[in-house]
């Protein structure tokens, strides 16, 4: 159960994916989460606070250095651990694997999967894809037997807009299986850095 819990921390999920493009400090983290307009993440800026400790308590993230800007308190720049890259990888995997109850956490998985290599992501999807179409297949057996016992339709919508609402899903993860496939989804280690650095008002870093 421990894992479970671990995989809906949104926050955490999403601290360790900024800071494996690169350290940061935590005001810096709170500007990228609201300019990249991950609203999945809540409780901001206590969440984030809280957040960068206990993934520093659990070693998945260390301090490098502390700095100061004039009369501004200082700020300790964190980077990812080799412990902390890994756990990330997990638990995106997880999330884009498996189909669950909640919504916000593919979608926190969506927004920050440019962290695996696209064949990867691409295994995930697919294994998730395989998931939802046996789930829309056991709904379309259990809308069957809801009917065959004479229950009004009203009485079965529920069930109807669960299966509707997967294969929906099911649809939306094939298209983006299948750009994928076609090259039109990337994202080089370049172009994260970039992009990052612009929303920070830095210049990108020449290759």
């Amino acid at each position: 159960m421990a894992r479970r819990r671990t995989d809906r921390d949104l926050v955490g999920l999403t601290v360790l994916a900024l800071l494996f493009v690169r350290p940061s400090h935590p005001y810096e983290l709170h500007r990228l989460i609201v300019d990249t307009h991950k609203d999945y993440v809540t409780g901001l800026p206590r969440s984030l606070y809280h957040a960068v400790d206990r993934l520093a308590e659990e070693e998945l993230i260390s301090p490098v250095e502390t700095t100061r800007e004039g009369r501004r308190p200082e700020r300790t720049v964190y980077e990812i651990t080799e412990e902390g890259r890994a756990e990330l990888r997990s638990r995106l995997r997880r999330l884009l694997e498996e189909p669950g109850p909640d919504t916000r956490a593919f979608l926190a998985a969506i927004s920050l999967m440019g962290c695996l290599p696209p064949e990867e992501v691409d295994r995930c999807l697919r294994t998730r894809a395989a998931t939802l179409r046996g789930m829309v297949v056991a709904y379309d057996a259990h809308i069957s037997e809801l009917a065959a016992t004479g229950l009004p339709p009203i009485l079965t919508l529920e069930a109807e807009c669960d299966r509707a609402l997967r294969a929906a899903e099911l649809d939306w993860v094939r298209g983006v299986i299948t750009r994928l496939q076609s090259g039109e989804l990337g994202w080089p280690a370049s172009l994260r850095t970039g992009l990052l650095a612009g929303l920070l008002g830095e210049e990108p870093p020449h290759e």
